[in-house]
């Protein structure tokens, strides 16, 4: 009895768009343009494998429950998802590689005109506008701030224009939407890229055609692949 495809579950935008030349490098290619296409389960030039779309904070889920059996999901989200459960291990979910796609990085920012630095040597309790909520409190933790964590979905440089917080805590590329909207970026929390995550139970039922899939990207990533 033959096994049905592999299921790779990505995100519509950059990281399905710098995870492409990796796959075409292993001779994979996704045969339908989701930018053209309704369809959210796409075909590939390879009868064992197909590709599912989701959003980029569901993609963990996704793996980790056998919707999928692997996907590319940044490391933003995996911190988040992974704060969820009672650890890493427990999470279903295996990390082999950072594929060093999807480059940025995770920074507070604030107006122009906020004295970050002297509010945090002053221990002033600042109002935190995120949807990274586990990244936020964790690095003011680190640093001794105190800190009102207020949890947003989007627009999140609206917050501290309208009063709603003091800073912000996001992914940062160019810098040109902070600049767009008189914000600046104050301090670097981590960087970002995007990794390979695989369900465990899977990667044990189907070593033979999985194990081949993980390499493939390794080769095609390197140097920048790195091992969990």
């Amino acid at each position: 009895m033959s096994l049905p495809p592999l299921t790779l579950a990505l995100s519509k935008g950059r990281i399905f768009d710098e995870t492409l030349p990796l796959l075409a490098q292993a001779g994979i290619e996704v045969l339908e343009d989701p930018a053209r296409s309704r369809k959210l389960i796409l075909p590939t030039n390879q009868d064992g494998l197909r590709v599912v779309l989701v959003r980029a904070t569901d993609v963990p889920t996704y793996v980790q429950q056998g919707g999928a059996d692997i996907g590319v999901a940044g490391r933003d989200i995996l911190i988040e998802h992974v704060a969820q459960h009672v650890g890493w291990g427990a999470s279903g979910l295996y990390q082999p590689l950072d594929l060093g796609i999807a480059r940025c990085r995770m920074s507070v920012a604030c107006p122009e005109g906020f004295d970050y630095a002297a509010r945090v040597r002053q221990g002033a309790r600042l109002r935190v506008a995120t949807k990274y909520t586990h990244i936020a409190r964790e690095h003011f933790a680190r640093k001794g701030v105190h800190v009102d964590v207020i949890k947003l979905y989007g627009s999140m440089e609206l917050a501290p224009l309208t009063g709603l917080a003091d800073v912000i805590v996001d992914l940062v590329s160019t810098g040109a939407t902070l600049k767009a909207n008189h914000l600046v970026e104050v301090e670097a929390i981590m960087d970002i890229s995007s990794h390979l995550v695989v369900n465990q139970a899977a990667l044990k039922l189907r070593q033979a055609q999985i194990r081949p899939l993980i390499d493939v990207f390794a080769r095609a990533c390197a140097p920048e692949a790195q091992s969990a």
